[in-house]
């Protein structure tokens, strides 16, 4: 990372490689996309607004000086300017990305760094949903994360979602297009984990976003027989009337 000073105030520059770890530290930041309406629609880090010429002065105006800011362009140029708009104007912590959107997507391609795997086989974006990171999560779907990866057990990111508790993940990837009914090694989906856990919060979530309460394991299990409490066995049964 590198920083750009004037008299007055001062932004850092991140590269692609780090930019991810910096969005993560920051989780909440203000992600900006300077590039035209086409491409932003087309592909673009997610949870980014684009910048039109136009409502940069609203947002300077309207948020908090002390919210996180990373922008970004095609090739780090326009970014640049923006940047030091929102430094002078007063926000804390500016970044933009070095070598715009043509680096993160270089990036991404040639260094694998979405499917990279860990002793026990999870992806970046399955240790992302299994710590509830959602500023982590939310980069590496950007950047192209396969969705369907399984680790040694057989169980994908939303398995690892499930885990961390957090139905505002669970919620997301789904939506990203991670299977919901996926079962795993020994035919256990995740709504059977959530229920078998005692997460009604997580069983709900599963249940209201598709997922069927019918399915069962190689030992004929449903998530039903495998409801740990009273709220799961509630959600359950109400949901395979």
């Amino acid at each position: 990372m590198t920083t750009s000073h004037t008299a007055q105030r001062r932004y850092d520059r991140v590269s692609a490689d780090h930019a991810q770890a910096w969005l993560a530290a920051h989780p909440g930041a203000l992600v900006l996309d300077a590039r035209a309406a086409a491409d932003h629609a087309a592909a673009r880090l997610a949870g980014s607004l684009r910048l039109d010429g136009r409502n940069h002065e609203t947002l300077l105006r309207r948020e908090p000086r002390e919210r996180p800011v990373f922008i970004y362009c095609y090739h780090g140029i326009s970014s640049r300017s923006y940047a030091q708009m929102f430094a002078d104007f007063g926000f804390a912590q500016v970044c933009d990305l070095i070598g715009g959107w043509e680096a993160w997507q270089a990036h991404a391609a040639g260094a694998g760094a979405t499917s990279a795997r860990d002793a026990h086989g999870n992806t970046p974006l399955m240790t992302a949903a299994w710590r509830g990171d959602a500023a982590a999560v939310d980069v590496l779907l950007a950047a192209g994360a396969d969705l369907q990866a399984t680790n040694g057990d057989g169980n994908n990111a939303l398995w690892m979602a499930c885990v961390a508790n957090d139905t505002e993940l669970v919620e997301r990837l789904v939506r990203a297009g991670v299977a919901i009914d996926h079962a795993n090694a020994t035919g256990a989906t995740a709504l059977m984990y959530a229920a078998s856990s005692s997460k009604p919060r997580v069983v709900r979530a599963l249940l209201a976003l598709g997922a069927d309460p019918a399915l069962r394991t190689q030992d004929d299990f449903s998530a039903l027989d495998m409801a740990g409490c009273l709220e799961c066995l509630q959600l359950l049964r109400a949901a395979t009337r």
